[in-house]
């Protein structure tokens, strides 16, 4: 099992420890280093200033939204970024929610979201391939574009510049049962939100047959500390914005996939107890054994004990969310 470090996205602004994190997870070993983005910083920019200052280390971004651009766009950022780091990319990308997406990208979501995340996926592995212009008669990405409000006038193309890697690695965050097994067929990983190693029966239909060197990429907070209860605050801190800020009571993808961990009743109260401006009650009412399961937070011997149940599973790489160097330092002693 590889490890990464997951720098996420900036708060009110850039964290100035993140270049540092960075460095230094290159010189301890860690196989990648990923960047991300909600409704503030781009996934993009952040991963193209640290490229520039490390050499080996792969670079990700855990994730992307398919909502902030056109296939296309998304690909030149790609192969762009690949040049310059010297074929060190990796496009992990997500499609979020319909609150994100028509909140803050001004557009519909997509009626069928497994059809919209496998064009979008195809017009990228066009442009990576480069074998011929980029042509789908589509759903919802058709090239050339087709539509009734367009000029008609539109030409395939090819990207003028050529891909370093045409098999660049493509990565989904995926979160419902259909679209993680659509995922094993049309990328080369899957990005899961939550991974608890003590549950993985709750994706194994999902992933069954899957292709050699399929990657499986599961975020986790760690932190080396002497409380348990403290290294939690912010795991639960995380869960209770994303259960109950980040969707609709009716409609919300992170509640619903706790719910199918096992965790139902207390996902609906963190979503009522949020949407009605009870924040930190929500925050509270994260199940400590929830947060628990999918992080590695603790002492050093507690974290080597738990990370031993990440070792045994499916999982490839294990992309860290590590507030500071010693936890860094602790978990690549750790899984070396």
């Amino acid at each position: 099992m590889r490890l990464g470090l997951a720098l996420g996205y900036w708060g009110r602004g850039p964290d100035p420890g993140h270049l540092e994190l960075a460095q230094e997870a290159e010189r301890l070993g860690y196989a990648s280093v990923w960047t991300a983005e909600a409704w503030g910083s781009d996934a993009f920019t952040p991963l193209a200033w640290i490229a520039a200052h490390t050499s080996r280390i792969k670079l990700g971004t855990a994730i992307a939204q398919m909502a902030a651009r056109t296939p296309t766009a998304t690909a030149m950022h790609a192969l762009t970024l690949d040049h310059l780091s010297g074929g060190r990319m990796m496009l992990g990308l997500g499609l979020s929610g319909p609150q994100v997406v028509e909140g803050w990208y001004g557009r519909p979501f997509p009626s069928s979201p497994l059809t919209a995340t496998r064009e979008y996926v195809d017009v990228i592995r066009q442009v990576f391939r480069r074998e011929a212009p980029v042509a789908l008669d589509g759903r919802f990405h058709s090239h050339p574009y087709r539509g009734a409000d367009g000029t008609g006038t539109g030409k395939p193309l090819k990207p003028i510049t050529h891909p370093l890697r045409a098999g660049l690695p493509v990565l989904l965050g995926a979160e419902g049962p259909k679209n993680i097994a659509q995922t094993t067929r049309i990328a080369d990983g899957w990005l899961p939100l939550y991974w608890s190693p003590t549950r993985a029966d709750v994706y194994e239909a999902a992933l069954t047959g899957l292709p050699e060197d399929f990657m499986i990429a599961p975020m986790a907070r760690a932190h080396v500390c002497d409380s348990v209860a403290d290294g939690l605050l912010p795991v639960k801190a995380m869960l209770g914005f994303y259960i109950g800020g980040m969707g609709h009571a009716a409609r919300n993808f992170h509640a619903d996939l706790m719910a199918r961990m096992g965790f139902e009743a207390e996902a609906h109260r963190i979503q009522e107890l949020f949407l009605a401006g009870r924040k930190e009650e929500a925050v509270m009412a994260v199940p400590d054994a929830f947060a628990d399961e999918i992080s590695l937070v603790g002492p050093r011997q507690r974290i080597a004990e738990r990370l031993e149940l990440w070792r045994k599973g499916p999982v490839t790489d294990l992309l860290v969310t590590a507030p500071d160097l010693t936890t860094l330092r602790v978990l690549a002693e750790l899984n070396s």
